[in-house]
């Protein structure tokens, strides 16, 4: 590790013993040289974060969203960080009028808007949990997360009431008010009503709280401020417990690191806002901006006019995550084919420049101006022409997009890396430094990182070139599990948080991402796929012996390896005239293509989520065995073996389903 630049060790490695598995060293932040950067005197908790900018900043806008007049989509209509305060006042003392109390549970429902942020700053002031709850965790997810938080008032977005209404009875032992962000329609009123419930639309709601004044009570930093579920690897969410100090020292360390890469934001700073705020990376985000006083617009809530959004926005920030990036990479690489001839030889020739000076050491901005001008500038104006950072996480950016963005959009492309547990930003890759395409960059300011050896795995993190489990350490880490201390102490040991994502050391102290260690990861679309689970709803199907399902963070489906049942298929052959033995039958494109209907069918029947359907599968006439290596002796699946037995089946399955797009 003798040519690392961006990471300094602050403690040595340690070899195995009986117990435990070796460690590498602790590394941590070049940037963190003198210690962690502190949070700014007095800011203790998330309401001092927005209470100190209303103080410094009350006339800037904070809040925006799109006029409509017509039908049709004007210009962005701004509240001030004053505005918002009022009407935060109002929303908290009216959440207290309805017997909620601190420490009381607050969820909310709904895509990002100025309500959800409202609704989210009144239970800051008045030391509430706010508690997001979000359907994409399957079905059933919300009704477990207002019975396991013990919800007693829900906020929602106007479209999303019937989905609650699912909830009714079991979640009506906890749950007491309901508060639309828009209308009630009388039916729904009548529902709620039906169920000894209280429902509000928002304008009600404010004015219940209209003649009252609660005292805000003192925050402490060891407070939780809001419980974010996150995918459990065998169906039950997992509650996270974030701190009022988690984001707090977040908030401090990427404010540090932007100053020491001359990229600090100010209040002149626009965010567009799309993520989901019931995730962390967009609830983090917008805390730093919010702490800088700068402006936060809504998009209209449809990707497709989003591209129209950034244009009447003219963001300077975007975050996204990969599956957005991959879009407009498609649509770029489209743009570019259908030109003449012309327009694509100086396209390519202006790409190979900037990209060559880029690789030489110079900064995006100086490697070709002249390229930004006359080929790249349409890029940046499609884009809103303001951007400076376009923020990828959640999920891993491949590196032909990030390298084709970091040379056409005309502004810096950071990738980061982080979980709900270490309340997101945990590396980030650094402006102009092309060594880092693919990786997640070094540690933020305010971690230490160490990697644990996999010896299962064959990862050795005392290696020379260091790989194994990424651990983390840091006043940015979960509190716990809520309810779940079990689970909290299978992942944080010695005060270590265990990601499961397998790391590898880079020279120059980035981190690249290689592997995972646990039987979950993501898709590109930054949605969880508790792999073990599927396999358990998967192999019901009665004409599935066995099934491998796979995926990976660059493919935003599934596929498996189906052993099938020998006599369930050779029944079906027999009835479809599907001539030959079983190992014939299984490399029949029909009989796949019936496999894949019935597993199909036991999805839908089990209420799987889009993503978590297969949409290729290989069949194996062969059963999984030891005798290559595929199953332990205890019969359970070794991922990393089956994986390489099977990768050029893999390839051709998605090569099969991507074809089509190509």
């Amino acid at each position: 590790m003798a040519q690392q630049s961006y990471i300094i060790q602050v403690e040595e490695g340690k070899a195995a013993t009986d117990e435990k598995p070796s460690v590498g060293p602790v590394y941590r932040s070049r940037f963190a040289e003198n210690g962690f950067p502190a949070p700014v005197s007095g800011m203790d908790s998330c309401w001092d974060i927005f209470r100190i900018s209303v103080e410094k900043y009350p006339d800037n806008p904070m809040l925006g969203r799109r006029q409509i007049v017509d039908g049709k989509a004007g210009k962005y209509v701004w509240q001030t960080y004053k505005e918002v305060y009022d009407i935060v006042i109002k929303v908290g003392n009216s959440i207290r009028s309805c017997d909620v109390e601190e420490g009381g549970k607050c969820g909310i429902y709904g895509a990002s808007c100025a309500e959800w942020i409202m609704t989210m700053e009144a239970c800051n002031a008045h030391g509430l949990s706010c508690v997001p709850l979000y359907d994409t965790l399957g079905a059933g997810a919300v009704e477990f997360i207002i019975c396991h938080a013990e919800v007693s008032i829900a906020f929602v977005e106007e479209k999303k009431i019937a989905e609650l209404f699912k909830t009714f009875p079991n979640s009506t032992k906890y749950l007491r008010t309901i508060v639309s962000f828009g209308k009630v329609a009388p039916d729904q009123k009548e529902e709620a009503e039906k169920h000894g419930l209280a429902i509000f639309t928002w304008e009600e709601f404010l004015q219940l709280g209209e003649n009252k004044q609660y005292d805000l009570p003192i925050k402490k930093k060891n407070d939780v401020c809001t419980i974010m579920y996150t995918s459990g690897t065998t169906g039950d969410p997992k509650g996270v417990l974030i701190s009022n100090e988690s984001i707090v020292t977040l908030v401090a360390g990427v404010n540090s690191l932007l100053e020491r890469v001359n990229e600090q934001l100010t209040m002149k700073d626009v965010y567009i806002s799309y993520l989901p705020l019931a995730h962390i990376f967009d609830r983090v985000i917008e805390e730093l901006f919010i702490s800088h006083g700068a402006s936060i617009g809504f998009w209209r809530g449809d990707v497709k006019l989003l591209v129209e959004d950034l244009g009447e926005l003219k963001p300077s920030i975007f975050c996204a995550v990969p599956r957005v990036l991959d879009r407009i990479y498609s649509g770029l690489q489209q743009k570019v084919s259908e030109g003449s001839l012309l327009r694509k030889t100086l396209f390519n020739a202006a790409y190979s420049f900037k990209f060559y000076n880029m690789r030489n050491g110079s900064k995006h901005g100086e490697a070709s101006p002249f390229s930004d001008k006359i080929v790249f500038s349409q890029v940046k104006e499609r884009l809103g022409g303001n951007l400076r950072i376009i923020l990828s996480g959640a999920a891993p950016l491949s590196a032909h997009v990030e390298e084709f963005l970091r040379v056409v959009a005309c502004c810096h492309i950071m990738q980061g890396y982080g979980l709900t547990e270490t309340c997101a930003g945990t590396f980030v890759s650094l402006p102009n430094e092309l060594s880092m395409l693919g990786t997640v960059g070094p540690p933020v300011p305010n971690v230490d990182v160490r990697l644990e050896s996999v010896p299962e795995m064959g990862y050795d993190a005392l290696a020379s070139t260091p790989r194994g489990e990424i651990c983390l350490r840091g006043k940015t880490l979960f509190t716990g599990y809520y309810k779940r201390e079990d689970l909290t102490n299978e992942v944080m040991v010695d005060g270590w948080f265990h990601t499961g994502d397998i790391g590898e050391w880079q020279p120059n102290g980035s981190m690249k991402v290689i592997d995972r260690k646990k039987n979950i990861f993501k898709l590109s679309q930054g949605e969880y796929v508790a792999v073990e689970n599927l396999e358990n709803v998967f192999g019901s199907a009665s004409v599935v012996d066995s099934i491998w399902v796979y995926g990976n963070s660059f493919e935003s489906f599934l596929v498996a390896v189906v052993n099938p049942n020998k006599q369930a298929l050779e029944r079906w052959a027999s009835d479809n005239g599907v001539k030959g033995d079983f190992e014939s039958i299984c490399k029949d494109p029909k009989a796949k293509g019936y496999i894949l209907g019935e597993l199909t069918k036991t999805g839908k029947e089990k209420q799987l989520k889009g993503f978590e359907f297969i949409k290729a599968v290989h069949l194996d006439h062969e059963p999984f065995d030891m005798d290559r290596d595929l199953l332990t002796p205890t019969f359970k699946k070794k991922r990393p073996q089956l994986l390489k037995y099977y990768q050029s089946a893999i390839d051709d399955m998605y090569k099969s389903v991507n074809k089509p797009n190509a």
